[in-house]
């Protein structure tokens, strides 16, 4: 099954101001996330944070954290890359 992954446009922004490095590590992420679904295990500090949000660690000070549409169990929406110092929960 594939799956949608859509990236807020705030989240956008937050990305363009991250290293290069972290980028590649994220799309990695984003690639996984549609083939493979919401829960990435394999990933470092990966846990559900509510029935439909995940979030893992991209590096020890960058996470990613996403959300599957309660409508729609196919498409998900990233809506936070960044500093986990900074991060939504």
């Amino acid at each position: 099954m594939k799956y949608t992954v859509n990236i807020k446009r705030k989240t956008e922004k937050q990305l363009n101001k991250l290293p290069e490095n972290i980028k590649l590590i994220f799309f990695a992420l984003k690639e996984e996330l549609k083939l493979l679904g919401p829960v990435r295990s394999n990933w470092t500090n990966y846990s559900k944070l509510s029935k439909c949000e995940h979030h893992c660690h991209l590096k020890y000070r960058y996470v990613a954290c996403w959300r599957v549409n309660k409508n729609n169990e196919i498409e998900m929406e990233v809506y936070y890359v960044g500093s986990r110092e900074k991060a939504p929960y």
